[in-house]
């Protein structure tokens, strides 16, 4: 099967040609004919299988097919809504390549840049919209931006903009669109929560579901190294060296522990960078861009951060820290093995994370491997010590008191903490 045996229009069919591809990912080939069609939709893919031309394909094909007024500014018709930045300006990206045959006008605003310039972008007119939740509301309350004429709306990765706490922003957005249009829900997996979001918000949509629930790609192969604690940081080191890793993704449960990690790479030869909600846009920017050129050897970034990184051909994803959410290492490792390509996933494992350990293995179905080093064999002696809970409340705490955590981990009283979340909100989006 080809494109253009989808329906896509000649425009369409010639950028992607352009782009380098000949053949649609099952996501392309299931989602595109009932995004045409006009059909409200329900799409699970891991990442790294073309979901994204998924939709914004038959959404630069179904907008084209209505030439836009010429009298007065254009109305948005589309807009999609995605948790991070990095994601936002990657959608961007794809509509500006796979539209540039067409005449379609479009614009990405997030938040961590001036609004101004966005602004005026928005009040000349465009056809499609891609946007953090945060900003998005910005624009709208500034009324630089009219919600009222879209046609089309997606949510995407929705999974993590739940995880995020924008649940009650995205609340907001839907009250300000109109009743009938067309909504399609992207998420990695289907938990409960995205289908009572689901339930709410599509009409009798249709399924798309690639990879089975919570699965891990197949391509990934993946290895547990046990390792003590203190003894982490010179055991990544070692690997980076003497495996001669050039390009690895590195996970680090906190802000401050990837900073100090970066540094401490650093210290040790190793070219590395550190991503996370507390970087400006322009350093996330340069340091993937620096990434992605080989000048960086080593990124090391938050779970937040790293939503919707696209980096192609990435050879290794580690682990230096489990994350308290099964769900999040499925996510995580996702970044390697895209597209059918290989790819490796190793996790440094102490004796502390031994229960989040066999959470994941759990959820995957599979035990993962486990390899001790030579040299680095965790001590017998040492005994487990609590992981404090960052970021968000665990699935495990059960129905007691809610707890709240600042973007640090921090516990924060009940009215402080929700002015605080929403501002941080803002500022990660």
């Amino acid at each position: 099967m080809s494109f253009k045996d989808l329906g896509l229009r000649a425009e369409l069919v010639r950028a992607v040609t352009e782009k380098g591809y000949a053949t649609p990912t099952p996501i392309q080939s299931q989602a595109i004919p009932l995004v045409l069609e006009g059909r409200d939709l329900m799409g699970s893919a891991q990442t790294g299988t073309g979901k994204t031309a998924g939709f914004t394909l038959p959404i630069l094909q179904r907008l084209a097919a209505t030439a836009p007024p010429r009298d007065r500014r254009r109305p948005l018709r589309a807009l999609i809504v995605t948790p991070t930045r990095e994601l936002a300006a990657q959608v961007h990206d794809s509509i500006v390549n796979y539209g540039s045959h067409l005449s379609m006008k479009s614009a990405v605003v997030f938040g961590g840049v001036s609004i101004n310039p966005q602004k005026q972008q928005l009040v000349r007119g465009v056809d499609i919209l891609v946007a953090t939740p945060g900003r998005l509301l910005d624009h709208a309350g500034q009324r630089s931006v009219d919600l009222s004429q879209v046609e089309i709306l997606v949510l995407d990765e929705a999974d993590r903009m739940l995880d995020m706490g924008f649940i009650h922003d995205i609340r907001k957005l839907l009250a300000l669109l109109p009743k009938q249009k067309q909504t399609l829900l992207f998420s990695a997996t289907f938990s409960d929560d995205i289908k009572k979001l689901a339930n709410g918000l599509l009409h009798a949509p249709a399924l798309v579901e690639v990879a089975r629930r919570n699965a891990t790609v197949e391509a990934i192969a993946q290895l547990v190294h046990p390792v003590d604690k203190d003894r982490k940081r010179e055991l990544l080191s070692y690997l980076i060296g003497s495996e001669r890793w050039r390009q690895v993704l590195v996970f680090s449960r906190t802000k401050h522990g990837a900073n100090r990690l970066a540094k401490q790479l650093i210290s040790d030869g190793i070219d590395a960078a550190a991503i996370h909600g507390n970087k400006s846009q322009g350093a996330r920017t340069r340091a993937l861009a620096d990434f992605k050129a080989g000048r960086v050897r080593v990124l090391v970034a938050t779970d937040i951060a790293a939503r919707g990184l696209d980096i192609d051909q990435l050879p290794h994803v580690v682990n230096f820290d489990l994350p308290n959410v099964p769900e999040d290492y499925v996510h995580r490792i996702g970044r390697t093995g895209r597209a059918g390509r290989e790819g490796e996933a190793v996790s440094l494992v102490c004796v502390d994370e031994a229960k989040l350990l066999r959470d994941i293995e759990r959820l995957i179905g599979r035990d993962i491997p486990k390899r001790e080093v030579a040299g680095f064999e965790p001590d017998p002696s040492i005994r487990a010590e609590p992981i404090e809970t960052r970021g968000k409340q665990t699935r495990n705490q059960g129905r007691g008191a809610k707890r709240r955590f600042d973007g640090n981990g921090q516990r924060q009283g009940s009215k402080a903490a929700g002015n605080q979340r929403n501002r941080g909100r803002r500022a990660a989006a």
